[in-house]
């Protein structure tokens, strides 16, 4: 009882000198981490709630996955990609009353997270000559539409460029924690802050290079060509990270751990070692965890945009 009434009593100091909740690794030792500052903040209303609303298909378009967790499994298989689209898709999950309200909690984090990085975006792009204009964030259960095609919980969070939407199935963030053992707050707000990067890009004309790239080279170079798109992303994330830490002071070093934990639990090599037992290089789209962490760690340690040009890298 003594040992719980003072380590109550160093939490509840450590939290009127932080603001924010802090975890203890055991006994009196000093507390390990703080989470991310977000309570009581201001929320983005850039939002769409669809939540227990009616949809169905699967995602097309590139995420902090993407189509990894189908590829994955496809490949187990064996057969023809192109036959990927054609796969059933699966029955929207009505949330129960319960079940929302569970969410809700995870909603309004990321929802704060949005709200950061159109602060964050909305200075850097006004640095830089530039207008921002704030994507809207989807928020879904088990699958609905969007301008890409339909959209599915088992791709994982992923951007459109044709709507200019970020489209998020909150299960997610459970996932990162059961299957890929990234815990902590902030490994969602990494997810958020990437497909957040991609918005970025597709203002930047990066994606609209894309597109011509994909018309003009095979399989296995554009491969390549996405790679650095995504790594760019996660770059993006970490320039995200840099000047919210920067102007709003919210960001504990174990947040950026989280992160880290997060990028390297999603690298290509990982999943298809998990998923095929086997290594791929030529069919990498995201990049192998370390090249992850990299760029991550790049554009919140530089807070250099001039530095996140993935694409003439000569080692990524």
């Amino acid at each position: 009882m003594i040992l719980q009434n003072a380590q109550s009593k160093l939490l509840e100091v450590s939290e009127k000198i932080n603001n924010k909740p802090c975890v203890f690794e055991s006994n009196l030792k000093p507390f390990k981490s703080c989470t991310m500052q977000w309570t009581g903040r201001r929320e983005s209303s850039n939002v769409e709630d669809r939540r227990g609303i009616t949809g169905g298909g699967m995602a097309v378009g590139g995420g902090v996955i993407g189509v990894i967790f189908i590829l994955a499994k496809f490949l187990l298989g064996g057969g023809d990609l192109n036959d990927l689209q054609q796969l059933a898709p699966p029955q929207q999950q009505e949330l129960t009353t319960e079940q929302k309200a569970a969410q809700d909690t995870e909603a309004a984090f990321v929802k704060v997270v949005l709200a950061d990085t159109e602060d964050v975006w909305t200075k850097l792009f006004s640095d830089m000559g530039r207008t921002y204009t704030d994507p809207t964030l989807v928020l879904f259960s088990g699958s609905t539409t969007s301008a890409c095609g339909n959209a599915s919980a088992a791709t994982g969070p992923f951007y459109c460029p044709v709507d200019q939407d970020v489209y998020i199935d909150l299960s997610f963030a459970q996932q990162l924690k059961d299957q890929f053992g990234a815990t902590g707050e902030f490994a969602m707000a990494y997810v958020v802050a990437h497909e957040v990067g991609h918005h970025v890009q597709d203002l930047l004309g990066t994606t609209k290079k894309m597109e011509q790239i994909q018309q003009q080279v095979g399989q296995t170079e554009y491969n390549k060509y996405s790679v650095a798109l995504e790594l760019q992303a996660d770059f993006y994330a970490g320039i995200w990270a840099h000047y919210d830490q920067k102007m709003k002071n919210v960001i504990d070093p174990q947040d950026i751990q989280d992160a880290l934990n997060a990028a390297n639990a999603i690298g290509d090599d990982r999943l298809q070692q998990e998923y095929q037992g086997t290594v791929t290089p030529d069919s990498f789209t995201h990049g192998t965890s370390a090249q992850r962490m990299y760029w991550f760690k790049k554009g919140y340690d530089t807070g250099d945009m001039n530095q996140g040009n993935t694409f003439a890298a000569e080692n990524l």
